[in-house]
């Protein structure tokens, strides 16, 4: 049914239980997993009251980010490797996360995305809105949603 999984990660928690799963479920179907991680494409350093300043360089914080990313990236390829699954990364840079992760899907012919939801309601939904939800509106692939 399923050929190849795309499997976006951000190391939280909650993306790492979507990770197990996503693994067992490539397993059932034979279907390959993509992995994939979003990194900021900018980075805006505050100053003053507007917020706090960090010393780092821009290339130092990217170099961060990048370093995180691939981490989170290899617990979705051992977790591939343990299902007997091909696996497949990619760390994408893009402001919007949804955005990176509809990409991510679409240039490597995936046919699923399964990602978390972090189940925020009331106020904080609106205010902080959800990359999983703007997967769901934006994408033309089937997204399965894990809580």
């Amino acid at each position: 049914m399923f050929k190849n999984i795309l499997i976006p990660t951000d190391g939280s928690a909650l993306s790492e239980k979507v990770v197990h799963d996503g693994a067992a479920l490539a397993n059932l179907f034979g279907a390959r997993i993509t992995g994939v991680h979003v990194v900021p494409a900018t980075y805006v350093i505050h100053y003053g009251e507007i917020g706090p300043f960090d010393v780092r360089s821009e290339k130092e914080l990217r170099e961060l980010a990048r370093i995180d990313g691939g981490k989170y990236l290899d617990r979705i390829e051992a977790a591939a490797k343990s299902a007997g699954a091909t696996f497949e990364r990619v760390l994408v840079e893009s402001d919007d996360p949804w955005r990176g992760i509809i990409e991510a899907a679409r240039k490597k012919n995936c046919d699923l995305i399964m990602m978390a939801a972090h189940g925020r309601r009331g106020l904080s939904a609106l205010v902080l809105g959800s990359e999983t939800n703007k997967v769901l509106v934006h994408s033309k692939i089937p997204v399965l949603v894990y809580r």
